[in-house]
This record gives C-alpha cells, structure tokens and sequence, in this order.
C-alpha cells in the first residue's frame, strides 16, 4: 500500500502516530510524511520540530512534503493508494467540510481526492462534540472520506474532546480501500 500520512498539530498525539507509522512501514507498507506547516515548524512541550521531522524520515525513510507545491502532484502523479490524516484537527476538519486549500495537508487530500482515492481521517481534537462535531457530520456523509474510530479522551477534564484510536488505523486503511469501514458509529 503506498501511502500518504498527514499529521496536523494535535501535538500531544504524535507519539501514537509515529508508533501507527512504524507499523505500516513494518508491514510493508511505502509510507511517506505530510505535514501541516505548523506541525512542520512548532516547537512545543512534547518536542522540537527538528525532532519531529528528524523521527518521521528515520521511521519512513521518506522526505516530508509540507508546502502546497510539494503536496499538489500528489494526485495527478497518483502517488498513494490512500491517505491518511491522523492526527486530524478541528481546523483541519473545517477546511476540509468547506473546501479550504491553504495547506500541505489540505492541498494533498484535495489533490488526493481528484483520483476518487479514500482519504482516512483520525479525529483529534478538544471540539470535537462542540463546533467541529458538525465538520465531522459533513465529511461523514462525504464520499470517499472515511473514519478511524474515536472517542472522547477525557471526559471530566476536556468534555468535548475526542480522539481516534491510532491502534486501529492500519484495519481501517485496508477497509477503505475497500469501500468499507469499521463503523460510522462513534463511540
């Protein structure tokens, strides 16, 4: 399967991401990074950029596209089977709902979709029950998305909040590219 992973700045679950990434290139999967330009270029408390762009092409043995004229060959190239946006944020979801292109991440699976390709999303944000719950309703009912399972994370402290589970993206991309998912149901 050669695939595109996305990574928007939901930073605290980049770790889990990466632990997903080297399990797809372990199955032997051709994994190569996109990354939102503020994921890119923010340091935050779970780590440098450089640390992070330095992990992704270890782990993938692939550069990162994360400019709008590095992702827009992605489909006329037809470069990936799937792409995959995990972590995917409010932000993104919005831009994604509306049509928005003006990011890497965007402008892949925009470029991505022309190619009528799945595009999984790995949901994680703290809105996700608030204003982005309607963005995740319209791309639910879009074709050609599909959904990682997810769940609020802690509902005491951040009751709106809802992360993907990332130990099941790599099942959820081969559904996908079958037309099928494991449930639009979230739980």
């Amino acid at each position: 399967m050669k695939t595109g992973y996305c990574l928007t700045g939901s930073f605290c679950t980049f770790d889990k991401a990466f632990e997903t990434i080297k399990g797809l290139v372990k199955s032997g999967n051709s994994v190569t990074p996109i990354m939102s330009e503020n994921a890119f270029t923010t340091d935050t408390r779970f780590g440098t950029a450089k640390h992070m762009q330095d992990t992704l092409v270890e782990i993938t043995g692939n550069s990162i596209i994360h400019t709008i004229v590095q992702a827009e060959p992605i489909g006329p190239k037809k470069l990936f089977d799937i792409l995959i946006v995990a972590p995917c944020t409010a932000n993104t979801l919005a831009k994604l709902a509306n049509g928005i292109v003006d990011t890497s991440v965007t402008m892949a699976v925009k470029s991505h979709l022309r190619n009528n390709r799945p595009v999984l999303i790995g949901v994680s944000t703290n809105d996700a029950l608030g204003a982005a719950a309607k963005n995740i309703g319209v791309l639910m009912n879009t074709k050609n998305y599909y959904f990682v399972p997810f769940s609020m994370d802690n509902y005491e402290k951040k009751p709106k909040s809802m992360v993907c589970d990332f130990t099941q993206i790599e099942q959820c991309a081969k559904l996908a590219l079958e037309g099928r998912e494991i449930s639009k149901k979230i739980y």
